[in-house]
C-alpha cells in the first residue's frame, strides 16, 4: 500500500515540476495545452496540404480556419519549442497563402 502512495506522490511531483518549468519559460498552461492541440492539428493539416489543389471550395474554408488556429496557438509559445515541426508548418502556411490567393482572384474576376 506504501509503494501506490509512493508512486502517487512521485507522479504529483512530476506534474507540479512540469507546471513549473512551463511557467517559469514564460508560457500560460492553457497557451501550452493549446499549443499541444494545435500541434496534432498541423500533422493533419500537412497531409492536406500537400494536395490542396484537390481541395473542395468548402474543404479549403475548412483548412483556412483551422489554419489560423494552429497559426494562433504557435504564435503564443517560443518557437524553440516547435522548431522541430517548422517544416510541416511552412508547407502549411505556404499552403494557406496559396488557397487566399486563389480564393482572392476568383472573388474578384
Amino acid at each position: 500500500m506504501t509503494i501506490i502512495y509512493i508512486l502517487i506522490f512521485i507522479i504529483f511531483a512530476l506534474i507540479a515540476f512540469s507546471v513549473m518549468q512551463i511557467r517559469l519559460a514564460g508560457i500560460n498552461i492553457k497557451d501550452f495545452w493549446s499549443f499541444i492541440e494545435a500541434n496534432q492539428i498541423l500533422d493533419k493539416l500537412y497531409i492536406f496540404a500537400k494536395r490542396y489543389e484537390k481541395l473542395t471550395a468548402q474543404e479549403q474554408v475548412i483548412f483556412l480556419s483551422e489554419a489560423e488556429k494552429v497559426f494562433s496557438s504557435f504564435e503564443k509559445v517560443p518557437s524553440m519549442l516547435w522548431e522541430d515541426e517548422y517544416q510541416k508548418y511552412l508547407e502549411v502556411l505556404n499552403t494557406y497563402k496559396n488557397i487566399r490567393l486563389d480564393r482572392w482572384s476568383t472573388s474578384n474576376a
